[in-house]
């Protein structure tokens, strides 16, 4: 199979979590809304997940709504927010976002609304003296990705929460990347919306959360049904909503320890570059509380990414150039531009991130194998 080095992108389905959802494929199929037993039957474990995960995220649990995926989350909090606060107009961000929060912006900006973008600093963090000075009494919402999908850089929550509540502002995290990787506390005061996806702690695609905090005046995107406290029509899906609560468990349960883990393996890789004299920039902060473990976000001088990543894959080593939802632009990532990386470096930047499944050998082999690949392209 080669080694897999891509969790950013998404992660292996764990065999606990298949075997959890299994019977919702074969046997308890009914429909939550119908009123026979099978539907009634559903129903009750619909709920029974939806308290499981309020409780490990410290929330309430008809706080908990049920999404297709992180995306979707993403445009419903954004879109939500700006359908039911019209009297608004101002939206704030930042230039180191997903696409799913970029492109949800500048969508309600061709619709009229001002967008503003914070500042961040070389690592991807948050000017908070920026943040705090372009909020006025007409932003509406500031949304900002928690823990960056490229580089890794996980932002001072707790500050920026307290930015939006002392100016009445809503605030929505992206925390697609964090959940299991980052403690995520829901209860932090000034969180108003947070986006999860299940596919990237080892649940299945397809499934993701969205945290609404009561109170928060949101729109709905999806008509013609009462699911989800008739926030978001459309049929349940049993078996993913089984398959999300029970990886959260699993991830939860055993955070530290991966956390410890995936850093060691970090900081191997970046060991074994240092001591073969490669000549490379690491994007994001160090390996450390502030970055995604498991992260490793490089760029080589003078070298090609696509070139790099085409002579890995053909030696079975998959890794990527960054964000697999913009994997076909050719255009250097919007992430590394946005931080300063030089132009000789950034045409070639990969991101490696390991996950759970991955084993100390596979990290030692990878790091032999990216090292090899690189000598190898500079030789010809």
């Amino acid at each position: 199979m080669g080694i897999y080095l891509d969790n950013a992108s998404t992660t292996v389905l764990r065999k606990e979590v298949y075997a959890e959802m299994k019977p919702y494929f074969e046997e308890h199929f009914g429909n939550p809304s119908s009123l026979h037993n099978l539907g009634i039957r559903n129903r009750k474990i619909i709920n029974q997940s939806r308290k499981k995960i309020a409780n490990l995220l410290n929330c309430s649990n008809k706080e908990i709504y049920f999404t297709s995926c992180g995306t979707e989350s993403i445009n419903w909090a954004i879109q939500g927010i700006a359908l039911e606060n019209r009297t608004k107009s101002e939206i704030v961000t930042t230039r180191v976002e997903h696409h799913a929060t970029l492109e949800t912006m500048t969508f309600l900006e061709k619709r009229g609304y001002v967008l503003k973008y914070v500042n961040t600093d070389e690592n991807g963090f948050v000017d908070l003296d920026h943040l705090d000075e372009i909020i006025n009494e007409n932003t509406m919402l500031v949304s900002i990705i928690m823990a960056n999908n490229e580089i890794g850089t996980i932002q001072n929550v707790k500050a920026i929460s307290e930015i939006c509540l002392k100016n009445s502002v809503y605030l929505h995290l992206d925390a697609v990347q964090a959940l299991c990787h980052t403690p995520v506390d829901l209860s932090l005061p000034g969180i108003d919306l947070v986006s999860f996806s299940g596919h990237k702690f080892n649940a299945p695609k397809g499934i993701g959360i969205l945290y609404i905090k009561e109170g928060t005046k949101l729109g709905s995107l999806l008509h013609g049904g009462k699911q989800e406290n008739d926030k978001r029509a459309g049929t349940e899906n049993i078996a993913f909503i089984v398959g999300i609560t029970k990886a959260l468990e699993i991830g939860l349960n055993d955070y530290k320890q991966y956390v410890d883990r995936l850093n060691k393996y970090s900081n191997y890789i970046i060991d074994q570059l240092n001591v073969n004299n490669i000549d490379y920039i690491l994007n994001g902060p160090e390996i450390g509380p502030n970055r995604l473990p498991g992260n490793i976000n490089i760029s080589f001088k003078d070298l090609d990414g696509d070139t790099l990543t085409f002579y890995l894959n053909k030696e079975g080593l998959y890794v990527s150039t960054g964000s697999a939802c913009d994997s076909t632009s050719i255009e250097p990532s919007h992430v590394v531009s946005a931080i300063g990386v030089p132009e000789n470096y950034i045409d070639a930047t990969l991101r490696i991130t390991s996950g759970y499944q991955n084993t100390f050998e596979e990290i030692k082999e990878a790091s032999k194998i990216l090292i090899e690949t690189i000598k190898k392209i500079k030789d010809v």
